[in-house]
């Protein structure tokens, strides 16, 4: 099986990072961009002003799938990610750039009820307890089994890889079949406190704000879209006053569209006072704190998923 556009591809490195343009890559961003990404070197590797460049637009998980509409000679693919939702944007999903070898044919004949990475980050080995092949994986990942556990290892099917690597059955979890509650998500985002802000990040490497919260539901199978005026769009308001540990406050200046968005942490005080957990841009990084005044006068209002 080969590549080819106008088909379907899967995801076949740990995290794959999705850049505006081939040209938009920087000598900073070589680690993201081989067939075996290091993403937590190449996260390690920006300086603050890095982090918050607009030539990432998002990442996506091992396993994801992608609509495949280009194939340059240079190596480089046009996809449309379509696991996160960007109405604005393409109807199919996500859409932009990625290093066509991070990419494998989807193969007709892995089927089977998926598990999910519950473990924040794991390695997949290449036996039980083995060596590591591919190290990176993160919470939310999903995994079709590829025979019984053996000794509490759980061998996956992993894209382009002929034989199946493992992982300790524990850092699993059944692919949930209903609806989770907002405590759940607001645990699973509670787990990545102190991760690096990185724009367009979507990992417990490096996050921002729209990807923590699309992470933190996607651990359990709901498929927000990636960004947050969309996630406004896809999420029921309620009044202020209202809110609820994992309900969600969105943000935006006068006139503007939506911004930022935050994790409700706590029911709000006696005097208004308000908390969450968000991906902050200016400390550039997951922090849980109560909503300083500058984030109050621009909150513009609190969601349900």
């Amino acid at each position: 099986m080969e590549l080819r556009p106008g088909r379907e591809a899967v995801v076949r490195v740990a995290v794959a990072t999705l850049w505006s343009s081939p040209e938009a890559v920087r000598a900073v961003d070589r680690p993201a961009l081989s067939a075996c990404t290091d993403i937590p070197a190449w996260v390690s590797g920006l300086d603050t002003d890095q982090q918050v460049g607009d030539c990432v637009l998002s990442q996506l998980l091992l396993g994801e799938r992608v609509f495949l509409s280009e194939l340059r000679p240079d190596g480089w693919a046009r996809v449309v990610a379509v696991e996160q939702p960007a109405a604005k944007l393409d109807p199919r999903g996500y859409p932009g750039w990625l290093p066509a070898d991070q990419l494998a044919p989807v193969d007709p004949t892995v089927a089977g009820n998926p598990l999910v990475v519950d473990a924040t980050v794991v390695d997949l080995r290449a036996t039980p307890d083995g060596p590591v092949v591919l190290p990176g994986v993160v919470v939310g990942t999903r995994l079709v089994p590829a025979g019984p556990t053996r000794e509490g290892w759980q061998p996956v099917h992993v894209p382009g890889h002929a034989a199946p690597l493992w992982l300790p059955d524990g850092q699993l979890a059944p692919a949930p079949s209903e609806q989770p509650t907002a405590v759940a998500a607001l645990a699973v985002a509670q787990r990545l406190l102190h991760v690096s802000y990185v724009w367009g990040g979507l990992s417990a490497h490096g996050i921002d704000c729209s990807g923590l919260v699309h992470l933190a539901w996607r651990r359990f199978g709901v498929l927000l879209p990636r960004d947050a005026d969309d996630q406004a769009v896809a999420t029921t308001p309620l009044p202020f006053g209202a809110e609820r540990p994992g309900d969600l406050y969105f943000f935006a200046r006068p006139g503007r569209k939506i911004h930022h968005i935050g994790i409700v942490t706590a029911a709000p005080g006696d005097h208004g006072t308000r908390r969450m957990l968000h991906a902050c841009y200016r400390r550039r990084r997951v922090v849980e704190e109560p909503l300083p005044a500058e984030r109050t006068a621009t909150l513009v209002g609190v969601h349900r998923v």
